[in-house]
């Protein structure tokens, strides 16, 4: 019987003899657009990996998968850690509708969509928010209709990250306008290279456009796509959320995951603005027990992160992952506030040729990251999940 031992040094020559060099440092991570054209040694890696089952490790083998255990995965994690390397495959496909469909798809759903996932065949959008419908998600008004073997899907969704070059998109939409709102709710998976698809980006004040507004004008999506059964989609779409919440926590084991921490890179990123001794240390004693915070929150966060992975019996976790997800959230939000007080003028640039681009980046980064808790459910909502359904809190 094969041990950890022989799984690591297995795992440890195949990714020395496969994995190339141009992957082995930060960069991007393909999510399976058929729009965004991959290089040479991306295209490579992700097809590699899909060969071996490891774009999805923990799946069964049948759907793209490997089938190891998660003692297994966690070693793998480690390996692809251990000599810097980016993951060949992440996004809505392998993180989010793909664990859903493996526990509430049909047979036929899951021959259908999960081997093409698994190789990054095909890039999936997230419909979930309406301009009326955001925190009170069940007040969606997306109509499907039912029209032969077909449903007719009209209304619009909104904040639908890239959108703009995903192939298809999981919908909320409401099946049952007379069952109470919570009931009438179907989970249904559409094809957007379609007329009645239309995809209009929304520019934020990054400057960037990764959200978008979703119009469906007679959209069409056989009934065979409807995921867990007609007006059971709150459930399905529950469910979903939590893989969603695990992703950005950095806890869920459905897909690969891999590639270094960004704390780590932080003494690097100040060192170009601040003073520091012969020992390398910070000057600034504010600035510089700020950093050591900053750090040893990271390092209780992972070990969080391990925790609540090691723990958990499911395919991810369950609402623990919103205690993380905010935490880890909050934590990103600190380090660029950080890095940000220690560029001082060099960190509000927008252009010109007094900043850097690098300084340019960095302060529609920080922009962005204010985001992280709106994005995957509001800090609100996170605190409401955490007191009544981690805390056991009255409402």
């Amino acid at each position: 019987m094969s041990t950890l031992a022989d799984f690591r040094a297995e795992t440890r020559d195949w990714l020395e003899e496969n994995c190339p060099e141009e992957v082995r440092r930060p960069g991007f991570v393909p999510w399976g657009s058929r729009q965004i054209e991959l290089d040479e040694p991306t295209r490579f890696w992700l097809d590699r990996m899909a060969d071996r089952g490891w774009t999805v490790p923990t799946w069964p083998r049948e759907y793209g998968g490997a089938e190891i255990t998660r003692d297994e995965y966690a070693v793998l994690i480690d390996e692809l850690k251990r000599i810097n390397a980016r993951p060949p495959l992440t996004g809505r496909g392998v993180n989010y509708i793909g664990p859903t469909l493996l526990e509430y798809g049909s047979d036929e759903q899951k021959a259908r969509w999960l081997p093409g996932i698994s190789r990054g065949d095909g890039g999936w959008a997230m419909g979930y928010s309406e301009p009326g419908a955001g925190s009170d998600l069940a007040s969606l008004s997306l109509r499907a209709v039912k029209d032969g073997d077909n449903y007719l899907l009209n209304g619009r969704k909104i904040w639908t990250s890239d959108a703009m070059e995903a192939d298809y998109i999981f919908v909320l939409a409401r099946t049952s306008p007379d069952k109470p709102k919570h009931e009438g709710i179907s989970l249904i998976l559409v094809d957007m290279s379609q007329p009645g698809v239309t995809v209009r980006p929304i520019r934020l004040i990054s400057g960037a456009s990764p959200f978008n507004e979703t119009l469906f004008e007679d959209a069409v999506a056989p009934v065979d796509d409807v995921v867990g059964g007609v007006d059971h989609g709150w459930t399905v779409g529950k469910r979903l959320l939590q893989f969603e919440r695990s992703t950005h926590a950095g806890i869920n084991t459905s897909g690969s995951q891999g590639g270094g921490s960004e704390d780590a890179r932080m003494p690097e990123k100040l060192s170009a603005y601040v003073d520091a001794d012969s020992r390398g240390r910070i000057l600034d004693h504010g600035l510089r027990d700020r950093l050591i915070r900053f750090e040893q929150a990271g390092h209780a966060q992972r070990l969080t992160q391990q925790r609540v992975i090691e723990e958990t019996q499911a395919r991810a976790p369950g609402f623990a992952s919103s205690a993380v997800k905010l935490s880890g959230a909050l934590h990103h939000q600190d380090g660029h506030e950080l890095l940000l007080e220690a560029m001082g003028t060099q960190g509000v640039g927008w252009e010109g040729e007094t900043f850097e681009s690098r300084e340019i980046n960095t302060t529609r980064e920080w922009l962005r990251q204010k985001a992280l808790t709106i994005a995957g459910g509001t800090k609100e909502v996170q605190l409401n999940i955490i007191a009544k359904r981690v805390l056991g809190l009255p409402d």
